[in-house]
């Protein structure tokens, strides 16, 4: 279409999609405009495995249960621009026809990442041309929820490329933090992790390439597991770079509480998922795995291994504070605790400068692909793909800048071969992934590194402002390494940001002044990224790995370290989403 015609498509498209939405949420049902009831409120307090014996018994309706967390929902979509398709009055109707209420998700509504597709709504992603296009049916991932007898009731918010820790698109605007809005909730599943972080929801999917549910679950303070690929559907969505594999996206679970988490987990592998996805291995819940490592049946000692930084980008003081509240929960129920060398041959900066380039070896062409003429790119995004158009003579000049100029090896490194590949090159760099994975098997079976797990930060830093991804696009190392390595990864909530505690003093980290550090690290903290004044009261995490297709092993190692936690008095406070419904 001719640019002027077609940028207004898409002001007319985003328009559309806005004004539906608040349709939707202005026509809701009377029983949604109600305040909550104590019936609801306790329904809001339940686990979901409680909820569930609920619905089975006949005790609650789901339609109840639809109804409170529809309205805590709304409230949090006020507060934060979290939901993108609004489907409680389908949802409604689903709850009579269409779910199983005996099987193990019975009655409990489920938020969906936009990418999810639903049938009867768009699936955007964010793009405008993707508007006015509702799927014909349920995709596989929104079956197997419905024969669990769950009932999806809300899409939630994503970054337009799926490429950033913020979540922001002309369609249906920025997502911002319920815990101080001036900040960016994660992404690329912003709106699930400000929904659940609210309350709005108790669990939810979303998709995880570089960090996707790691770092909203970080930012927004909820509980996620990036899953192995192969555990968890990947049929019945849409991406913004179909045909990626280099770096696979996998999709995967978040939560409000460790415990949903885990059950949720747990339920959907019960559906026996590879009789709905050829993608699927067929590999069943492992209890025995679990429980082994679970604080209330393992007493033996764990052998945990620490990696406090990435070597890249120096973590700041809350993420450390946070990691070391949990290696001291762990050392008090009697750990090994043992710091992480790396392989010198396949270090978490490698991993970086590897995995940036596998994800982006089409020269960040196919998630572009799919913009209309003035569609806002997302700031992060945007930067990767101006350098990769430069002409190479220039890029290879400002590579010998960084690298003898400013003396800046690890920067230089990454922008060394920043090019789009032809399929040689492709090749070339998937054999690289392999080497590099078969290091760090041949590594971790080293008895010198026999970790049960290793405990890291989920990221440098707590959540970034608003557009700081400009800057911070390339520090995303501590969950990018196991994206990777298709390592399991959970991420649980430990503390929040204390601007008495987590200063940088005198402007340094590590001794050294931000001005002197390498173009990565810099990004994330030039600008007042990392702020503690202005970031007091926002989450804090902690990140567990395992290895490949250990999400029992990882759930369980998780519940130990929160309980080590609350034993050293160190507890999450959530968000109460019902307090805000009065």
């Amino acid at each position: 279409m001719i640019p002027p015609f077609d940028y207004l498509e898409h002001r007319r498209a985003c328009q559309f999609k806005q004004a539906e939405r608040s349709n939707r949420i202005a026509n809701l049902p009377a029983p949604y405009k109600s305040p909550l009831s104590s019936n609801e409120r306790s329904i809001l307090g339940k686990p979901i495995d409680e909820l569930v014996q609920d619905v089975h018994k006949q005790i609650t309706s789901p339609v109840d249960v639809l109804r409170a967390y529809g309205k805590v929902s709304i409230k949090a979509h006020e507060r934060t621009n979290c939901l993108t398709e609004v489907l409680l009055p389908e949802a409604e109707a689903w709850a009579q026809t269409d779910v199983n209420l005996r099987g193990p998700l019975a009655g409990i509504p489920v938020s969906l990442k936009d990418s999810i597709v639903v049938g009867g709504f768009d699936t955007t992603v964010g793009y405008s041309r993707n508007t006015g296009k509702p799927y014909a049916k349920d995709g596989a991932m929104v079956r197997i929820l419905k024969d669990a007898g769950a009932i999806p009731f809300v899409k939630t918010n994503l970054p337009i490329t799926l490429l950033s820790f913020e979540s922001f698109n002309d369609v249906w605007g920025r997502t911002l933090n319920p815990h101080n809005t001036r900040y960016s909730p994660g992404g690329s599943t912003g709106g699930e992790g400000a929904l659940l972080a609210f309350g709005g929801s108790r669990i939810g999917i979303g998709s995880d390439v570089a960090g996707s549910v790691r770092a909203p679950a970080h930012f927004s303070g909820c509980y996620s597991l990036r899953c192995s690929t192969g555990r968890w559907p990947k049929a019945g969505f849409s991406t913004s770079m179909p045909g990626q594999e280099g770096v696979a996206s996998v999709f995967s679970p978040m939560a409000r509480t460790l415990s949903d988490l885990t059950y949720f987990t747990q339920s959907l592998i019960s559906m026996k998922p590879w009789e709905y996805d050829c993608s699927v291995h067929p590999i069943a819940w492992r209890q025995d795995i679990e429980d082994s490592f679970s604080s209330t049946t393992r007493s033996s000692k764990l052998r945990i291994g620490i990696m406090a930084s990435d070597g890249v980008v120096p973590p700041s003081p809350a993420c450390t504070r946070a990691l070391n509240l949990a290696v001291a929960a762990l050392q008090k129920q009697g750990h090994d605790i043992i710091d992480v060398i790396p392989p010198p041959t396949a270090t978490p900066y490698d991993g970086l400068v590897l995995a940036s380039q596998l994800l982006n070896s089409d020269g960040c062409e196919t998630f572009r692909s799919f913009f209309r003429t003035g569609e806002t790119d997302d700031d992060g995004a945007r930067v990767m793909r101006r350098y990769m158009r430069l002409p190479r003579f220039i890029k290879y000049l400002h590579y010998l800048y960084v690298k003898y100029i400013r003396r800046d090896s690890l920067w230089a490194g990454l922008l060394r071969n920043w090019h789009g590949c032809n399929a040689s090159e492709q090749w070339k760099l998937v054999a690289k992934r392999e080497a590099f994975r078969a290091t760090w098997f041949s590594w971790w079976n080293d008895p010198s590194n026999a970790f049960d797990v290793i405990l890291c930060p989920p990221n440098a830093t707590p959540a970034v402002p608003h557009r700081g991804m400009g800057q911070a696009v390339s520090s995303c190392g501590y969950t990018f390494l196991w994206n990777l390595l298709d390592y399991t990864a959970g991420i649980l909530p430990v503390t929040k940001v204390d601007a008495g505690k987590d200063r940088l003093v005198n402007g340094l980290l590590e001794g050294k002044k931000i001005k002197s550090w390498n173009g990565v690290a810099r990004g994330a903290y030039e600008n007042g990224h990392y702020d503690v004044d202005d970031m007091h009261g926002l989450p804090v995490a902690v990140q567990v790995v395992g290895r490949r297709l250990e999400e029992e092993k990882v759930l369980g190692v998780m519940e130990r370290v929160e309980d080590g936690l609350a034993n050293l008095g160190v507890v999450y406070e959530l968000l109460d989403g019902a307090a805000q419904c009065e």
